[in-house]
C-alpha cells in the first residue's frame, strides 16, 4: 500500500490490485471538495448476496469487514468496517462510483475529473524513487 495525497485527503491505495481504503470521513471529504454530490447513501432495501469474494479484515482493527452496497443503480459492492473506521473499494469500485456521481453533477469544465483523477490514480515513481505530491 502507498499513501496517495491530494488537496489534504490521503488515501491508502494498493498497487497490487488497484484497491482503495477510504478512512471514515474520506470520502465525504473527497465529494465534499470536489463539488460532487455524493452517490454513497445504503442501498434500501437490497442485500449484498452471494458473490465470491474473501473477508477483508479492517486495517485499522483488524475485525472481519461487512459487504454493503452502495450507490445508484448498479450499485457497486464494497467491504466496510462495522467499527466505522472506513471503507475497503477492490480495484475498479471506486471509479464506479464517481462515474455515478458525475452523471448525477454535471461539470462541463472538466475541474471534478481531473481532480479526482489526481487523487485516485497514484503517480508512478521514478525508478527507485519515491512519490510526493
Amino acid at each position: 500500500m502507498i499513501v496517495v495525497e491530494h488537496a489534504g485527503i490521503e488515501l491508502d491505495y494498493c498497487v497490487a490490485c488497484n484497491g482503495v481504503w477510504f478512512d471514515a470521513t474520506e470520502l465525504d471529504l473527497l465529494f465534499d471538495r470536489s463539488g460532487l454530490i455524493n452517490p454513497a447513501a445504503p442501498v434500501p432495501g437490497r442485500r449484498p448476496g452471494e458473490r465470491d469474494e474473501a473477508t477483508r479484515h479492517c486495517p485499522l482493527c483488524d475485525v472481519d469487514m461487512e459487504k454493503a452496497l452502495i450507490g445508484q443503480e448498479p450499485p457497486v459492492l464494497i467491504d466496510r468496517c462495522p467499527a466505522g473506521h472506513g471503507l475497503w473499494f477492490d480495484g475498479g469500485e471506486a471509479a464506479q462510483l464517481i462515474r455515478q456521481a458525475q452523471a448525477a453533477t454535471p461539470d462541463p469544465s472538466g475541474r471534478i475529473i481531473e481532480f479526482l483523477g489526481e487523487t485516485l490514480t497514484p503517480p508512478q515513481p521514478p525508478e527507485g524513487g519515491t512519490v510526493t505530491r
